[in-house]
């Protein structure tokens, strides 16, 4: 993960809380989990943020652990929902979780805070860590220009999703399209692939 931006979601954690439970739901989203997701599967939310999207999961069924880099969000994540499963980890390598660990996995507007050149690799880790005939969820922001920033400081990386695809070159492809998400009313791509 670019390291500045981890810095100013663990920094600034409360605020952005705030500001994503403000947002509508993701009704769009979760529709697409309902649909593709294994009902009762082990389920990983990686880039969990505050926990809105854990604790949905494991509402609807889905055994989730919720997954961040970001030590302030993890924080947030816990007061939240205390009887949930929170842990640190941070993309490319997620170290500490397993391979062939989870039957879902939900990776939403994450990868964008990647480099670039880190993007493949970290597809292909989120793809490693599924069960056999498991099935990923993965969107990210579309740029319209080169990398920026925004006035927090996070990273908004522009790339071609040639190089998600070619992090998930053994998938099979259930979803690939842009849409704009209910919730953040941003332009995203979204993925969903299964092993």
């Amino acid at each position: 993960m670019d390291k500045q931006t981890v810095e100013t979601y663990s920094t600034n954690a409360s605020r952005f809380a705030d500001e994503w439970r403000e947002q509508p739901p993701p009704t769009d989203m979760y529709a697409l989990l309902q649909r593709y997701f294994t009902p009762g599967g082990k389920t990983a939310d990686i880039g969990c943020g505050a926990g809105r999207d854990v604790a949905w999961l494991n509402e609807h069924g889905f055994r989730a652990v919720g997954y961040d880099a970001a030590e302030g969000l993890l924080a947030q994540a816990v007061a939240n929902f205390p009887s949930l499963d929170f842990r640190r980890a941070e993309l490319p390598a997620l170290d500490g979780v397993a391979k062939d660990s989870y039957d879902n996995v939900l990776c939403e507007t994450v990868v964008m805070h990647l480099p670039p050149d880190e993007v493949t690799q970290a597809c292909a880790r989120l793809f490693e860590i599924l069960r056999p005939k498991g099935t990923l969820y993965l969107s990210w922001r579309v740029a319209d220009s080169a990398a920026t920033r925004d006035a927090a400081g996070r990273l908004y990386a522009a790339f071609d999703a040639a190089r998600v695809r070619e992090g998930l070159r053994d998938a099979e492809f259930l979803l690939d399209a842009e849409a704009v998400n209910s919730s953040s009313g941003r332009r995203v791509h979204r993925l969903i692939a299964r092993r």
